[in-house]
């Protein structure tokens, strides 16, 4: 998965060549995740599941982007990566909406 611009700084120089490596080491195929246990898709193979193209990607399994310890990264399909990523996604997007509040109260009050 692309990282978000805002995000790049948060992942080590050498991001790219983890990232390659540790999907070499699962020998480019998902890994699996706790939903998804048994997954094992293929790279740019059609997903046995979703029939959509494999595009393999790395998941921090703290999402802390700058720990690349090989413990913390798994190689992980697009359905097992944004599957286990979701309810942190949704944390960061309602932390968002709530800091933005204030500032919508505000034009509110000044239209």
């Amino acid at each position: 998965m692309p990282i978000a611009k805002d995000q790049r700084a948060l992942y080590p120089k050498n991001w790219a060549e983890i990232s390659l490596g540790r999907r070499r080491q699962a020998g480019y195929a998902c890994e699996g995740s706790p939903q998804y246990p048994n997954c094992a898709a293929r790279n740019g193979e059609p997903h046995p599941d979703t029939g959509s193209r494999v595009v393999l990607t790395v998941a921090h399994l703290d999402h802390d982007p700058a720990n690349c310890h090989p413990d913390n990264l798994k190689a992980w399909c697009q359905r097992c990566h944004n599957t286990y990523d979701m309810k942190h996604r949704q944390g960061r997007a309602a932390r968002t909406r709530r800091s933005r509040l204030p500032q919508l109260d505000l034009l509110d009050r000044l239209a």
